[in-house]
Order: C-alpha cells, then structure tokens, then sequence
C-alpha cells in the first residue's frame, strides 16, 4: 500500500513537471511535423518519450539495436528532449564537417555543473569562452607543436615499461600514469611519481566520482527533478546531492592545484617552467586587467581538459590477451625491422605497418568514447528532414566501428582487415571518425595518436601477454567487462605479462638512454 502510495506520487510529479513541456514541445513543433517528416524510430511513449526502452548504463546497445530496425538516421525522445541518432559515418561527415557552422555546439546535459565538468572544454557551448579555450589549447597540442613532445613520451613510455617489469600484477595504474605523465608535463611541467602520484591520484578520484553521471541517459533524473541537488543530507534521495558534491570537490581541487603549483614554480624557481599553463600565464600579464579574468578562466579550462584519465593501452593489452598470436606476428615484425639490441621509436613507424595495423584495430574495436553528442545552433532541412535549432544529435561511433559491411567479423579483432590484397595498409583509418569531426574534432589527436602508437610498439618489443594460469596451470578463463561512462573502459582482467627472453632490467634501463 505505501508503495502503490509512493509511485503515484512519483507519477504525478513527472506529470507536474513534463506534461507542460511536453506539450509546448508538441505545440511549436507542429508546423514542421506537417510539412517535412521526422526521421524513422521507436514510438515514443506519452510524456516518457523512449526513457523505459533505453539501457541507461549501455545506450549505444540499443541504439545498435534500432539502427538495425530503422536505419542510419533515427529519431528518439527522452522526456522533453528530442535527439537525432547517426549510426552513418557518411552523415556525420556531411553534417558535422560540411556543416560545422550549424552542428558545432553541445547540448544541455543537468548533471555537468553539479559534478565539476562546467570547465571542461569538451562539453562547452559553442562560443567566445571555448574558441579562446580551444586557441590555447591548439598552440601545444596543434601537429607540429606535439613533435616537440616526443622525446619525452619516449621517455615516459621507457619508465612504463620498466614499472610493468618491475610490478606486472599493477598495468593498469602503470598505462594511466603514462597517460597522465605525457599530458601533464605539455600543460604543467609536472612529472608524476612513477607510482601512487598525489595528483594523478586526485584526477582519478574526480573521474571516478563523476563520469557515470555524464550519460545523458542518467541525466535525466536531475534534469526532471532539479531540487534533488537542495535535499537534507538526511533526506532519502540526497544520495545524488551528496555524489555531486564530492565530485565537484575533487574537480574544483584537480583544477587548481596543478595551476598552483605552475604559479609556485614561476615565482620561487631560478630554472623558467616550460609548459602550457606558464606560457600563457605570461602573456596574460600582458594583457589589459579586464581581460584577465576571461583569460584565466579559459586557460584552466583548456589545462583540466587535457587529461581524461583513461588510457588505450588497456584495451590493446586486453586484444594481445585474448589473440596471441596477433603479438607474436607483430614481435616478429619489429624484430626484423628494429632488432632485439634496442626498443622502437617513432622512427620506425612507417617500417612496421602490422604495429600501425594493430594500433587501427585497437581503436576500432572498442572506441573509448563511444558517443559524442552536438546540437543544432539554426535550423536545418537534412535529407527532407527538418532540424528545428537546438535540436540534439548522437553520433554513435561504435556503430561505425561495429558495421559488419565495412567490418566482417566486427566484434573480432582483426588488424588484416586494414591491409590490401597486395599486403600494404589501406586507406581505412579509425582515427578518422575517432577523433570526432570538424570545429569538435579532438585538439589532442596528434599527441594522443603518437602516445598510443609509442606504446602499443613499445610493448609488443618488450613483452610476452598470456592469460593467467589458475594452481593447476589451466588458462583463467574471463569474460571481459568493461567501466561505463561518457568513456568506456575494460576493468581489469587476469592477466600475465612477462619480459621476451632478450628483455633485462639492463636492457630496459639501456633503451631508456637510447
């Protein structure tokens, strides 16, 4: 009785609050319903829209399950928000390239501010704050500004290396720290420790309190009930209240501290600090008072955004556990091209073309950002579809990377399927649709593109990947799973790692002088 009691109040508040902005939406949007069509999907429930079809931790399986029924483009509503899914690579491109001027802002998700992303320049509106965010930005990530990075990932990867040699049962922490590492000294000249880094440790807190909650699947629980965020701590529900505040804790400490350690060194160092955040910290003291605080605001936004706390790598290494002999052919072409008496760098890239093969294939098969969202600043007539301003679309690239027409055997990992008939590689790159599209399209590509390629190519020089062994030497059997958010990544997994025959500690400690 007290349950039936409850979901009728539960009913009637999603009534109180919906039903008016249902029925605006229905109102302004009849005009255009009438002359131009909305494109195919799922009919959606009244007021609900699609909410009770969707899985809120895994929304691109479904949306795979209804680009299936429906096709490239599909329509769907969540509450009082109506989104366009593309599933075609072909339509992104032709709106979000072709037409960046209309498709390059984001939509409004409800839990950004209360979980500390307000900053963050990937989910900023399009505008003045995140062009000068992004120029910042650009002028250390941009192509020929990350080929001064690469003596240092060589660097950071040679440590990773010898971390993993040293404590294999701990890969994961090993992969993010050299993540961490190679973004963190380009923005703030800061070197974390090779373990257990206090900052490292803070960004990772942040992320983990913080990225379930960006889905805009979840979001809209906060979205159809805002005061959620003003109940008493003691008050049942407040459960999201007090996450988004620990959140939020963590991000305003993870912006900040690193910034301050910048303004630290710039005044008590006799050695200047070469980084992002103390070359602009510079030249914004040249600037007119009044435009310093914009300045500042834009430039701690571009420094928290170059770190997302989750590194390829563990998908490779997870690819390399389930299909051996994918490394073993590999080894064998990096010992032929580079030999056994030194470790690859980014000289022999063009001379491995089965690493750059494995490196495409591990993007491929599981993006670790399998959704990007843009919204419509003006409207649009797409394909005899109409697309009022402000209207949202889903671009899913899992659905590109998983189409069985362009990729047989999708859900395998398969680095043959980018090489020709004649055995050289194709013109089919994953990072094309991986690093988004036009005025949005990732500014740290080129770094992140040469942090995995170094690493991937490092690895494979220097070590075995087996599956674990249970104590009567039988092959541990798991099902991977993977960490669901706005980023998606493999848990960790039984696993063993172990140095090639010709690999020492010598040896490591030598192609780190190299």
């Amino acid at each position: 009785m007290v349950l039936e009691i409850y979901l009728t109040l539960l009913v009637g508040l999603i009534c109180l609050v919906t039903v008016p902005s249902i029925i605006r939406r229905l109102v302004l949007s009849k005009p255009r319903r009438r002359s131009l069509p909305l494109p195919p999907g799922p009919r959606p429930l009244p007021i609900l829209g699609n909410v009770l079809s969707l899985d809120a931790a895994e929304p691109w399986k479904t949306y795979a399950a209804w680009g299936a029924i429906y096709g490239d483009i599909i329509y769907s509503r969540l509450l009082d928000q109506e989104f366009i899914i593309l599933n075609s690579q072909s339509d992104v491109i032709e709106l979000f390239e072709k037409r960046s001027q209309r498709y390059s802002d984001r939509p409004f998700i409800a839990t950004l501010e209360p979980f500390g992303w307000g900053r963050n320049l990937a989910f900023a509106p399009y505008g003045d704050h995140w062009r000068l965010s992004r120029r910042i930005f650009h002028q250390t990530f941009r192509a020929e500004a990350s080929l001064q990075l690469r003596p240092m990932q060589l660097t950071k990867v040679r440590e990773m290396i010898t971390n993993i040699f040293d404590d294999p049962g701990r890969y994961t922490s090993h992969c993010e720290t050299f993540a961490a590492a190679v973004t963190m000294i380009a923005v703030y000249d800061y070197d974390p420790t090779p373990r257990d880094d206090p900052i490292v440790h803070l960004a990772q807190q942040f992320l983990r309190a913080s990225l379930e909650a960006l889905i805009p699947e979840r979001a809209v629980a906060l979205r159809l009930f805002p005061f959620l965020l003003y109940l008493p701590d003691w008050c049942p529900g407040s459960f999201l209240k007090r996450k988004a505040r620990q959140a939020r804790k963590y991000s305003e400490e993870w912006v900040e501290f690193p910034y301050q350690y910048v303004q630290n060194r710039m005044r008590n160092d006799a050695h200047p600090v070469d980084s992002m955040v103390s070359d602009h910290l510079t030249r914004m003291r040249r600037l007119h008072p009044s435009q310093r605080l914009a300045y500042e605001d834009a430039l701690k936004s571009a420094a928290s955004t170059a770190y997302i706390g989750i590194s390829s790598l563990m998908v490779f290494i997870l690819a390399m556990i389930l299909n051996p002999h994918i490394a073993r052919r590999a080894q064998e072409e990096i010992d032929n091209v580079v030999g056994r008496d030194r470790l690859p760098d980014f000289d022999d890239r063009l001379s491995l073309p089965y690493v750059e093969a494995i490196m495409r294939e591990t993007m491929r098969w599981q993006p670790l950002v399998p959704l990007v969202m843009h919204t419509a600043t003006s409207s649009d007539v797409y394909k005899g579809i109409y697309i009022p301003e402000g209207f949202s679309f889903k671009y899913f690239r899992r659905a590109i990377s998983r189409d069985e027409m362009r990729y047989p055997n999708a859900s395998q990992f398969i680095p043959e399927r980018f090489f020709t008939p004649e055995g050289r590689l194709n013109d089919d790159d994953p990072a094309q649709f991986i690093f988004g599209f036009g005025r949005r399209i990732c500014p740290g590509r080129h770094t992140a593109d040469a942090s995995m390629w170094i690493g991937i190519a490092t690895m494979l020089a220097t070590f075995h990947f087996a599956r674990a062994k249970d104590a009567q030497g039988n092959d541990v059997e798991f099902e991977p799973s993977y960490v669901n958010g706005v980023t998606r990544r493999p848990m960790d997994f039984p696993c063993s790692i172990s140095p090639r025959s010709h690999i020492s500690r010598t040896t490591l400690q030598t192609g780190q002088q190299s």
